[in-house]
């Protein structure tokens, strides 16, 4: 199946997204650069990898060291400099933090994210993130001296919430553990603020407060669709997901 003919397969999705925001057309792009966030490896965009393979586009999934946020950005950068053209750059929940600081690579062509971080240049995140009701998973988080983590009720019940349980005890059993200082990073770019953008918002999400992903999307002026999905999306909803990279990569069904 040729890429128009998939991205036309994938708009069936659409029925079960809502769509706003105005984002600046992206030039054209052949490579994908994924990015993963906390409690979770390079395999939980799997499901999107095989979809975007599927296509003929160049697919990379960088796995985030979890030490600090220069690491994890120095990580990103490293594969952003293997890219031979226009790259989409793509992050799930806390690397939106590494999107929006490694974004301004010149490689990057659009940003995507998905239930994503996304602050602005020096922000403080988790201040802005207060002003928003607490989620519930914020509560599992347990840590061993320095090493963050989910508990097993938590990461059943609030990060992989509209997975099957079988599926959601595979991926707990692959969580690493974050270090204590990525959480103290703040970014020093706002590669939003250049780069066109896009975000999915998931609607039913424990981990990051949807009306605060919504506010970030706004804010940033990007093309947003509404995923009635929890936290993991990119699993769960892998169509509407892939989708919304598509068009991002300059994709028009």
């Amino acid at each position: 199946m040729n890429r128009r003919a998939f991205s036309t397969t994938l708009l069936a999705a659409a029925s079960l997204t809502s769509f706003s925001g105005m984002a600046a057309a992206p030039a054209p792009a052949r490579n994908i650069v994924l990015l993963h966030g906390l409690f979770a490896d390079g395999s939980c965009w799997s499901e999107v990898i095989s979809r975007l393979q599927a296509v003929g586009l160049n697919v990379t999934a960088v796995q985030n060291p979890l030490t600090t946020l220069p690491e994890a950005v120095a990580s990103a950068q490293r594969v952003l400099d293997r890219q031979d053209g226009p790259t989409v750059l793509v992050g799930h929940s806390f690397s939106g933090m590494i999107v929006t600081e490694a974004g301004v690579h010149p490689n990057v062509s659009s940003l995507v994210y998905v239930a994503a971080r996304a602050p602005d240049a020096g922000e403080d995140y988790t201040a802005l993130a207060k002003t928003y009701p607490t989620p519930p998973a914020s509560a599992g988080i347990v840590f061993d001296g320095d090493e963050g983590r989910l508990s097993e009720a938590a990461f059943l019940r609030d990060f992989a919430s509209d997975l099957p349980e079988a599926q959601a005890k595979m991926l707990y059993a692959v969580q690493e553990p974050f270090h204590k200082a990525l959480l103290t990073g703040r970014t020093t770019h706002a590669a939003w603020r250049s780069k066109p953008s896009f975000y999915a918002v998931s609607t039913e999400d424990r981990t990051i407060n949807p009306d605060l992903e919504r506010f970030m999307a706004k804010r940033m002026g990007a093309k947003t669709i509404e995923v009635k999905s929890g936290h993991l999306s990119l699993i769960s909803h892998p169509n509407e997901i892939t989708r919304l990279i598509l068009e991002a990569a300059g994709e028009r069904a």
